[in-house]
């Protein structure tokens, strides 16, 4: 047998693997580095890829609580909507007023009732009561009923407080309108609950409300917790928001929330919507922190006992 050559083969071999290697160098050659300006780009790129995706997932989740589903969205112009739900018990442990006092309970919400001029209107009266005072922490207070007034820390009689100067901060005109509100809101409540609208009175609470960003300084700044009317202020059947402001132009957070098991329902504020609801524990609620701006809104609520009922401000 003729001895073997490997020289060769290994020859062949080493030349494969040159070809081999030749293009690595060649792809090498091929990619520039990368410039500080590329490198820069690429990390803005990434982080507002992350801010994207971040601002979705809050989208998603919609409040502080968890899933939602909007009741009522800022773009929506409603003619009304309406949900019923089961009545609570809170109204067996009051008198009882027949033709007024809850049977049918739900919740509703309208654009149509209130014009957002007329909402721009009402705003100026609140912006130029709230311009006397104010509370240091995020929730101020001006009932034109009472004359309770946010300053600082602590509430005055702005009627009391401010004497004849008030003549020169309101007018005749302010509190025909505001009268003319209520009573707008009032007929609203009759029709979608099915009850006449001399049997509705009135009552207190009934206040316009100013909230900001601003740390709570007194528990009445804490206006987030969840609470039911009716427990909270006995004499309260039917409670209605006006809102004065724009969620998201205006304010950021603020939305109204109802709690439920599930998926909470929010509604949010566009100057002009009326928001209703009977006053119970079928409908727990809370509002939301406001993260930025202001929002501006006032609370009207009614009674079926006439014991209980409050007049229309006047201006003397």
């Amino acid at each position: 047998m003729a001895p073997q050559r490997r020289s060769a083969p290994r020859a062949a071999a080493d030349s494969g693997a040159a070809e081999r290697r030749r293009p690595s160098r060649n792809k090498k050659e091929r990619a520039p580095r990368e410039t500080p300006r590329e490198t820069w780009l690429r990390i803005v790129g990434l982080g507002a890829g992350l801010v994207l995706a971040a601002f979705l997932l809050w989208s998603s989740l919609g409040t502080e609580d968890g899933v939602t589903e909007a009741l009522a969205h800022r773009g929506e112009v409603l003619a009304g909507r309406f949900i019923e739900v089961p009545c609570s018990e809170d109204y067996d442990g009051h008198r009882r007023f027949e033709g007024c006092t809850p049977r049918k309970c739900g919740r509703g919400v309208t654009d149509i009732v209130i014009t957002r001029e007329e909402a721009q209107r009402i705003r100026s009266i609140a912006e130029k009561g709230l311009s006397l005072g104010g509370s240091d922490g995020g929730a101020s207070i001006l009932d034109l009923h009472s004359g309770a007034l946010s300053v600082g820390k602590h509430f005055v009689n702005l009627y009391r407080y401010f004497g004849d100067k008030i003549q020169n901060i309101f007018s005749e005109e302010d509190f025909q309108l505001y009268r003319d509100v209520r009573q707008k809101v009032q007929l609203t409540i009759a029709k979608a609950f099915g009850i006449s609208v001399s049997s509705l009175y009135l009552t207190k609470p009934t206040f316009f409300s100013r909230m900001n960003s601003s740390e709570a300084r007194t528990a009445h700044d804490e206006y987030w917790h969840a609470h039911v009317d009716k427990v909270t202020y006995g004499s309260f059947d039917y409670t209605s928001l006006l809102y004065l402001s724009d969620y998201l132009e205006d304010f950021g957070g603020g939305r109204f929330v109802f709690m439920e098991e599930g998926a909470n329902k929010t509604v949010e504020p566009r100057a002009g919507r009326v928001s209703f609801f009977t006053s119970g524990s079928e409908n727990l609620h809370r509002v939301e922190k406001v993260h930025w701006g202001t929002r501006y809104a006032i609370t009207i609520a009614f009674t079926c006992n006439p014991d209980h009922s409050i007049e229309d401000p006047a201006f003397t």
